[in-house]
C-alpha cells in the first residue's frame, strides 16, 4: 500500500470515532455572546489527552476579554514535533453564534440521521477540530520519517473578530508557523476573502414630548437620513468589481438599531451598527475614512442633530501570499482524487481568522470539512448540519496534504 492509501485506511478505521469526537466537541455549547468558551476549550483538551496528544492551554486575561463584550477565552495549542523543518499550523475556531429558534434537532444534540450530523457548529468549525484532529493522528500512524512540525490551533474569538484567539497567540509570540490551513469547506480551497469594517453609530437630537415636537430635534429622522445615504452607496458599491473569482463587489448592510424611550416622546438618540464589507483590493483605511465622512455629510445636513461614530472592527482582506501555492498544489491534487472533481482556488465574501495569519506574513489557505457553499450548511441558521462524507474525505485531503509537505 502507498503511504496515501494507508492515511485512507486509517481514516477510515477510525471514523466512528472521529465522529463521536465531534459530537462531544458540539455538546458543548459555545454560544457567542455571551462567549463562555473556556469550558469548551477544557473539553476539548481532555478529548484530546485521551488521544495521547498534550494540549496546552492560554487563558487571555480576563480584563481583555470583558473588553470585548464576553466572558471566557482560553485558547489551545496543540505541538507535534517531528524534526527540524517548516511548522504547519491547522487552525480551526470553537466560539459561534447562539443557536436561534426553527431548529428540528437539538442544536446542541450532534444527533446524526441520514448521514448528517446537526448541531450547532456542527459545520462551522468544531467539523475541522475533528479533520484535523484525525488528519494529524492518520500521519502518525504511519510512523513514517517526517521533515517538520505541525501545530493545532483551536481558538474562541472569530465570531468577534479572533483578535483574542489567532491574532493573540501570534501578538504574544506563542506562535510563529510557516503555512497555515484555517477551517473551511471541501470543495475549494480559499486564498483570498472580504475584509469587513464595523461601526456604531450613534445619532444625537434633543428629547420633548410628543405634543411639542417642535421643542426637540427628533434623532430617528436624522438617523433615517444617514441610513437613506449610506444605502444609496450600495448602489455605487456595485460598478466595483473584484478580479478574484469568488467575490463580487463591496456591499454594505446596517443589521442593529435602537433608539428612543417612549411612543409619546421625540427620540433624543439612536444607535445603529453597520457592517460594511471590502473586497481584496480595497485599502480598509480609505474604505473607514470614506464612511465616515458619508455618515457627517449627511447629519450636517440635519439641524441639530449630532453623530458619533465608534469602530467596532476592522478585518482586513485575505490577500493570497506567495508561499501559499504548495498548500494549494496539495489540497487541490487530492481534492480531485478523493472527491471526483477539481477543487478551485478562490476568494470568499466572508472574513475569517485566517487573515490575521496572513497579516503576520504567513501564507494560509482556508480548506476543511463542509459542502459548496455557507447556504447549504444552514450555518447561522437553524439545523447547521454536516455531511459525514465530507468531514471523511476532508480528513483524508488534509492527512494527504500533510505528508506531502512533511516529506
Amino acid at each position: 500500500m502507498s503511504d496515501y492509501e494507508k492515511l485512507d485506511a486509517w481514516i477510515d478505521a477510525h471514523f466512528d470515532e472521529e465522529v463521536r469526537f465531534l459530537q462531544e466537541l458540539v455538546r458543548v455549547p459555545t454560544d457567542t455572546p455571551p462567549g463562555n468558551n473556556t469550558p469548551h476549550a477544557d473539553r476539548t483538551v481532555d478529548l484530546l489527552k485521551a488521544f495521547g496528544m498534550q494540549a496546552e492551554k492560554y487563558p487571555v486575561p480576563q480584563d481583555e476579554v470583558q473588553a470585548q463584550g464576553l466572558q471566557s477565552i482560553t485558547n489551545v495549542v496543540v505541538r507535534r514535533h517531528y524534526a527540524p523543518g517548516r511548522t504547519i499550523a491547522l487552525n480551526a475556531h470553537g466560539d459561534v453564534v447562539p443557536p436561534g429558534e426553527g431548529w428540528t434537532k437539538d442544536p446542541y444534540g450532534g444527533v446524526v440521521e441520514d448521514g448528517m450530523l446537526y448541531g450547532r457548529a456542527a459545520a462551522v468549525s468544531k467539523s475541522d477540530f475533528a479533520s484535523f484532529t484525525f488528519a494529524v493522528r492518520a500521519l502518525e500512524s504511519l510512523q513514517a520519517k517526517l521533515k517538520g512540525n505541525v501545530e493545532l490551533h483551536f481558538t474562541y474569538d472569530e465570531e468577534f473578530g479572533g483578535e483574542l484567539g489567532p491574532g493573540w497567540l501570534l501578538k504574544k509570540k506563542l506562535t510563529k508557523p510557516d503555512l497555515v490551513i484555517a477551517a473551511g469547506f471541501s470543495y475549494e480551497v480559499v486564498t483570498a476573502h472580504n475584509g469587513c469594517l464595523q461601526l456604531e453609530v450613534t445619532v444625537h437630537g434633543k428629547m420633548a414630548h410628543a405634543a411639542i415636537p417642535s421643542t426637540g430635534v427628533d434623532a430617528l429622522q436624522g438617523a433615517v437620513r444617514i441610513l437613506n445615504v449610506l444605502y444609496g452607496q450600495n448602489a455605487m458599491y456595485q460598478q466595483v468589481t473584484s478580479r478574484v473569482a469568488g467575490i463580487t463587489h463591496p456591499y454594505l448592510n446596517v443589521g442593529r438599531i435602537e433608539g428612543g424611550t417612549n411612543t409619546n416622546v421625540v427620540p433624543g438618540k439612536v444607535v445603529f451598527k453597520l457592517d460594511r464589507r471590502m473586497i481584496p483590493e480595497e485599502n480598509p483605511v480609505e474604505v473607514e475614512a470614506a464612511i465616515r465622512k458619508v455618515i457627517e455629510d449627511a447629519a450636517a445636513g440635519c439641524p441639530g442633530i449630532t453623530v458619533e461614530i465608534r469602530r467596532i472592527l476592522l478585518a482586513r482582506p485575505l490577500q493570497p501570499l506567495p508561499g501559499n501555492q504548495p498548500l494549494v498544489a496539495a489540497i487541490q491534487k487530492h481534492g480531485r482524487e478523493l472527491f471526483g472533481q477539481d477543487i478551485p482556488a478562490m476568494g470568499t465574501p466572508l472574513y475569517t481568522d485566517a487573515r490575521l495569519y496572513g497579516e503576520a506574513g504567513v501564507p494560509a489557505v482556508i480548506y476543511g470539512a463542509g459542502p459548496r457553499t455557507v447556504l447549504e450548511s444552514n450555518a447561522k441558521r437553524a439545523d447547521e448540519r454536516l455531511h459525514l462524507e465530507d468531514l471523511r474525505r476532508a480528513t483524508k485531503v488534509v492527512a494527504r496534504t500533510l505528508r506531502d509537505l512533511l516529506s
